[in-house]
């Protein structure tokens, strides 16, 4: 059993004081109170967060962790384990744990729940119809944490299933991140948006909150979706968020389901 394994909160303390240390800043939880293996995680998490360890690279293998943090392998691995449960890192076997990332091809489903009726579900096709910049209205400012009136940009875009227009996204971004992104670059751009955030914005998103309700398409939204005014849709906006829980996009979806169904898996 390795000696660093502490047995009691004083041994906890005093064996892994540095460790305890991060873990309070990261999470404001006591080490009294807060299980070893969620300080680990909450460094690691930390690492993360600063850039350590980038999207898509190796991070340091489990027993070299538990050296740095002086911790057991054990404590470590259970650390890796929910980091990897909430999609934070990714095992390779053989390989190693590596940061994840949105340019991975199952990535890029996390977010999006739009599955067809039949058939495997496959990435859409984008048209990017608006972006500009824009003082932040105060329900766009609350979603985002940020002040009413500070400069948000605008997103709206029409994503395509076989040529056919299913979902019109409006999104709204935090303009101090998103300096210089446009119009000419999204439409650059042929990966996954989340990939563009991750690589030239430095944003990660982590997790996301999502409310859902049925409605029906206005005049403009029929002549982007190619419907008739009054189809049903269904409408999901959604919040996303990067490390630390910080809020870094709103996005208001219309969802045609004529061909398609919004699946969830719930655990």
């Amino acid at each position: 059993m390795n000696s660093n394994v502490p047995t009691s909160n004083t041994q906890n303390s005093s064996a892994t004081s540095s460790a305890a240390g991060g873990a309070n800043s990261a999470s404001g939880a006591s080490p009294t109170f807060s299980p070893l293996y969620q300080q680990i995680k909450a460094l690691i998490t930390q690492s993360l967060q600063s850039g350590e360890w980038k999207p898509g690279e190796l991070i340091p293998s489990e027993i070299e962790l538990a050296s740095r943090f002086k911790v057991s392998q054990g404590t470590v691995r259970k650390a890796i384990d929910e980091l990897s449960a909430e999609n934070l890192v990714v095992r390779r076997q053989g390989k190693g744990t590596f940061v994840a990332t949105h340019h991975e091809a199952r990535a890029q489903f996390r977010f999006l729940r739009l599955v067809p009726d039949e058939g495997k579900p496959h990435y859409p096709e984008n048209k990017i119809v608006e972006v500009k910049r824009l003082r932040a209205p105060a329900d766009v400012a609350r979603a985002l944490d940020i002040k009413s009136g500070d400069s948000v940009v605008f997103i709206r875009r029409v994503q395509y299933f076989s040529g056919i227009p299913t979902i019109l996204d409006d999104l709204w971004l935090p303009g101090i991140i998103f300096k210089g992104l446009t119009a000419e670059r999204l439409n650059e751009y042929k990966g996954p948006m989340y990939g563009l955030f991750e690589t030239e914005f430095g944003t990660h998103m982590i997790r996301a909150s999502e409310e859902i309700r049925a409605v029906c398409a206005d005049e403009v939204v029929a002549e982007l979706l190619l419907v008739q005014v009054g189809a049903p849709l269904l409408k999901v906006e959604r919040v996303s968020y990067t490390y630390g829980d910080k809020p870094v996009e709103l996005r208001r979806g219309l969802y045609l389901t004529s061909q398609h169904h919004y699946k969830n898996e719930l655990s």
